[in-house]
């Protein structure tokens, strides 16, 4: 289950420690994540790939737990903040750490560490060493839920 994966954050600095990797070392700054997963390159990250990754029950499954503005789906979840008005909420860096690793903010949270490859327990064979979400997939929901404004 894609779940059982998780994210990385081992992170330093500012905007010289990009990301070194699939789920490497990256800059932490606060409660935030100021730069692109993606680092410096030409990747565009596109929202309404993003919208399709958290509604996607088999990639994202963030409707497990979460609910927001998808009144095509039937089912969503209560145990998370709805994220209708994240955009408002949080910034990109902020929303970009909660999904990458909410853990760094709250180390008792039940969300999963989508951008961690280490470290983590119980997880699926086909998913040992690699994060869930891919920092170009993570960008793509990152501006999806900057998009979301009340």
């Amino acid at each position: 289950m894609a779940v059982a994966a998780g994210f990385a954050l081992a992170g330093a600095g500012a905007e010289a420690a990009l990301a070194q990797s699939a789920a490497g070392a990256l800059a932490v700054v606060g409660d935030a994540i100021p730069v692109a997963l993606t680092g410096a390159n030409a990747y565009v990250a596109d929202p309404l790939r993003g919208r399709e990754i958290v509604r996607n029950r088999q990639l994202g499954l963030c409707l497990l737990c979460h609910s927001g503005p998808f009144p095509e789906e039937r089912l969503q979840g209560d145990l998370a903040t709805d994220l209708k008005g994240a955009g408002d909420r949080w910034s990109a860096g902020q929303l970009r750490l909660r999904v990458a690793d909410s853990s760094r903010i709250n180390p008792a949270t039940i969300m999963p560490a989508y951008y961690k490859a280490e470290g983590l327990v119980r997880v699926a064979s086909a998913y040992q060493g690699k994060p869930v979400l891919s920092a170009e997939q993570i960008e793509d929901v990152v501006a999806f839920l900057t998009t979301l404004r009340n």
